[in-house]
């Protein structure tokens, strides 16, 4: 029987602490190396059978990895860790991994000619770009549970609202003083960890009572930034999208300033543009006029997930979809706060600054679409009014 791995390295292969903010590259680097450290370190063994990565938690920010790997026949369990931003995605691994790749119908023994077959069917569009990079195309992929039509709809359709919606896709740096003013007033960052069945949860709270509605474009402008890091980011897939929504501040005088153009824009991009696959919507701190908020957006939402809000006035009925250790402590959680999840995403924005400014070129020429261009107005149609709806 081989000798175990011993508990502590060299100092010479110690793994130096990694500093607070980390791109997911270099996560994903660092703990490969990690790996191979272990892997090699046992000198008096033959080299190790191929090992598997387990389940990712997070506490306090401290994300550990489990290895499992054999030495002459004998299993080995080791653990290995590592700082990371409260803005870092775990990602699923081991049979969560394995569950999620079903549930996308996602065949790693063909996903790449999947792959190779979209990058092919791009270069052919006189319209759209050329070239795209394969993450964000697995994203697409996996959102669209590998029908590779539906896949092609998505992203002609994503970078047709890239054109269409230039408040919501230029101008994307968090900087700006009325972003940082925002950033104060409204939280809205997705969780780190993933629930039990690999789902990743958003929250949205606002923390101004005086949240003015003329902000709205601001407050998606965000979430499409958020939403375009997490194209990036997503690099294994997830089992889908839980929205939280805290209503605690919205007022009837909030209601009636809503812009329903504006809005339908936006779940155009969440449900059409973006290969979100929403499992949920939860509102929580629900007062009589969410009722009326609810009927104000649900002419706009596909009927699957008009059937997928729940509203609650105890916490504690959320707790029977979103387990608390998933959630930040503001909502009876242990995953932090909300306020060092929302600054550490506010960091990873910036970070992301020149980024945002080059992806700006990357859109929809209409003028090269075969056939007629999109038509705006047709695409953003409202029959109707929001203001017609009784508001008290």
């Amino acid at each position: 029987m081989g000798r175990p791995l011993k508990t502590r390295l060299p100092a010479s292969q110690q793994v130096l602490a990694p500093r607070a903010v980390l791109p997911h590259e270099m996560q994903r680097d660092r703990l490969r190396r990690i790996i191979n450290m272990k892997r090699n370190y046992d000198r008096g063994t033959r080299p190790l059978e191929p090992l598997q990565l387990g389940h990712l938690t997070a506490t306090d920010h401290i994300f550990t990895g489990v290895i499992t790997f054999s030495v002459k026949g004998t299993t080995i369990t080791s653990t290995v860790g590592w700082m990371a931003s409260a803005a870092t995605l775990v990602q699923p691994s081991g049979e969560l991994w394995k569950k999620i790749r079903v549930e996308l119908n996602e065949n790693v023994n063909t996903r790449d000619q999947d792959l190779a077959a979209i990058k092919e069917w791009l270069r052919k569009q006189p319209h759209l770009p050329d070239e795209w990079d394969e993450d964000r195309m697995m994203t697409f992929l996996r959102g669209s549970s590998f029908s590779l039509e539906k896949c092609k709809r998505k992203l002609d359709m994503y970078f047709t609202m890239r054109t269409a919606c230039p408040e919501f896709f230029t101008n994307r740096d968090i900087r700006r003083p009325e972003l940082v003013d925002l950033m104060t007033r409204l939280h809205g960052p997705p969780l780190p960890g993933l629930t039990p069945n690999g789902r990743r949860v958003t929250i949205a709270r606002g923390l101004d009572k005086n949240l003015d509605t003329n902000q709205l474009i601001d407050v998606f402008k965000v979430a499409m930034m958020i939403g375009d890091v997490r194209l990036k980011e997503e690099v294994e897939g997830v089992g889908g999208d839980i929205y939280i929504l805290d209503a605690s501040i919205v007022s009837p005088s909030h209601l009636g300033k809503l812009s329903p153009s504006l809005i339908k824009k936006f779940l155009i991009c969440v449900q059409e543009a973006f290969p979100v696959k929403l499992k949920e919507v939860h509102v929580v701190n629900a007062s009589p006029i969410v009722d009326k908020l609810v009927s104000i957006i649900k002419p706009f939402l596909k009927e699957k997930i008009k059937k997928r809000i729940f509203i609650h006035t105890d916490l504690n009925t959320l707790y029977e979809y979103v387990p608390k250790d998933v959630l930040p402590a503001e909502y009876g959680g242990t995953c932090g706060t909300l306020k060092e999840i929302n600054d550490a995403w506010v960091k990873k924005l910036e970070d992301y600054t020149e980024w945002f400014k080059q992806q700006e070129s990357i859109k929809a020429n209409e003028s090269l679409r075969p056939g007629k261009p999109t038509n705006y107005d047709e695409l953003f149609g409202i029959e109707g009014s929001f203001r017609q709806l009784a508001i008290d």
